[in-house]
């Protein structure tokens, strides 16, 4: 039984029951005399006792189903309050992955108002804190039954559901002080989720043709990062990202959950029983994983030179071959692209390489031909009476090269010839 399958029960964690003597629970609330308003103060703060700020929360573990109560030190700072609680409160998170370990936390209220009495505080003792956790077990329950997870690990992910009945804990936790001082928890409602709550799988099902092929081998690093998509504007995650692809609208108003958790089920389906792999552990480390490489390579090519489209048909034809052994393999087309952008990148280092080497014997042609233009010059200006063939022949050149260069000696005797083009004898080549 994975993580994700194991069952789970709501229920009050041990030593914060009455039969345990309220063994964990150590309330701590400040003494009346630090708990006062003054509105008529000059300074702000000194307008509240600093015993004000003490706050009593309610923690649930999303994961289990666990719930317990406490409190923070009234004498600490109130800037790290939050710093000191077992959990994170539900305004700090988004609509995503709980940070883990899914402690989620409720904070009650203590204040309240009316005409005849002003400001008045009133702090719950153990028991009645246990009371209020006993009310709230089965809106416990629903989240996390219905809560996702996703993942070897069974990393938790809002649901409509799991949203939803969090707030109908919420609502619970938000008591009343009648005529009586008695605290009034209200009514526990199981309130269905909205229609503006969406869950991404149902919106992927309802839009068959806006799902990525490509969704059924990715990795698990590859699906958290598509559904992690974040624009400055317009719906995120999966939905937001397959209609921007698709260039579709998405009507305003809703909220969609479960991004990661849809990826990660149409993944599923897509296996049909069969076991992940990873692609390179199976094409490398596997006996019919080399033997299927080794079959496939392109004949005469490299990866290199292959184009997407053939890239494409050999992930499908290793795909074919590991699905004969039960296996789905994950991360193929990335990890394809991998090999030949690796071999691309083998093949820069070797223009590189050349091209350094073309410069170098270029650089050295040019002192060649600029030493050897300056020795036909120096011959030619002996006028001994040999003949443009000869001296050709001496500088491996053209008779009419040599020709060139001497009509333009006898242009003007008395100035240095100009450099032919290319620093060469005219006409060379």
């Amino acid at each position: 039984m994975t993580a994700s399958e194991a069952p789970r029960t709501a229920c009050i964690l041990t030593g914060y029951r009455p039969e345990d003597g309220f063994l964990a629970a150590e309330l701590n609330p400040p003494p009346p005399e630090c708990v006062w308003h003054d509105k008529g103060a000059e300074q702000p703060d000194q307008r509240y006792g600093p015993g004000v700020g003490y706050q009593q929360w309610l923690a649930v573990d999303a994961r289990t189903g666990t719930v317990w109560f406490g409190d923070v030190d009234w004498r600490a700072p109130r800037e790290d309050a939050e710093d000191r609680l077992p959990g994170v409160p539900r305004k700090a998170l988004g609509d995503g992955l709980l940070p883990a370990p899914g402690v989620l936390v409720q904070l009650l209220s203590h204040m309240t108002h009316d005409e005849r009495r002003g400001c008045s505080w009133r702090f719950f003792t153990a028991e009645e804190l246990h009371a209020l956790a006993l009310r709230v077990l089965p809106a416990v329950q629903r989240l996390v039954d219905s809560i996702h997870r996703s993942g070897p690990a069974g990393e938790l992910e809002w649901s409509a559901e799991a949203a939803t009945a969090w707030e109908d804990i919420e609502r619970v936790a938000t008591h009343a002080f009648p005529a009586s001082r008695e605290v009034v928890w209200p009514r526990l409602l199981m309130t269905p989720a909205p229609a503006w709550r969406v869950e991404v799988g149902a919106f992927l099902e309802s839009n068959p043709d806006l799902c990525d092929p490509a969704w059924e081998s990715a990795t698990d690093a590859e699906l958290d990062a598509y559904a992690d998509f974040r624009p400055e504007s317009g719906y995120g995650g999966v939905p937001g990202r397959v209609c921007l692809a698709a260039g579709r609208q998405i009507e305003d108003g809703f909220t969609f959950y479960g991004h990661r958790a849809a990826l990660y089920a149409h993944r599923a389906r897509a296996w049909d029983g069969r076991t992940p792999m990873d692609a390179c552990t199976w094409l490398e480390r596997t006996e019919a994983g080399r033997r299927t490489w080794e079959a496939a390579k392109p004949l005469g090519a490299t990866l290199a030179d292959v184009p997407d489209c053939v890239l494409s048909m050999l992930a499908d034809s290793f795909q074919s071959a590991a699905q004969e052994e039960g296996l789905a393999l994950m991360g193929l087309p990335a990890y394809l692209r991998r090999l030949r952008a690796e071999e691309r990148e083998a093949v820069d280092r070797q223009l590189v390489r050349e091209g350094e080497e073309v410069e170098r014997l270029e650089n050295m042609l040019r002192d060649f031909r600029a030493a050897r233009n300056r020795t036909v010059t120096r011959i030619l200006t002996w006028a001994d009476g040999r003949t443009d063939e000869e001296i050709a022949r001496l500088a491996s050149t053209s008779p009419e090269c040599v020709g060139d260069w001497r009509a333009r000696l006898g242009e003007d005797q008395t100035a240095q010839p100009a450099e032919p083009r290319s620093a060469g004898v005219p006409g060379d080549s």
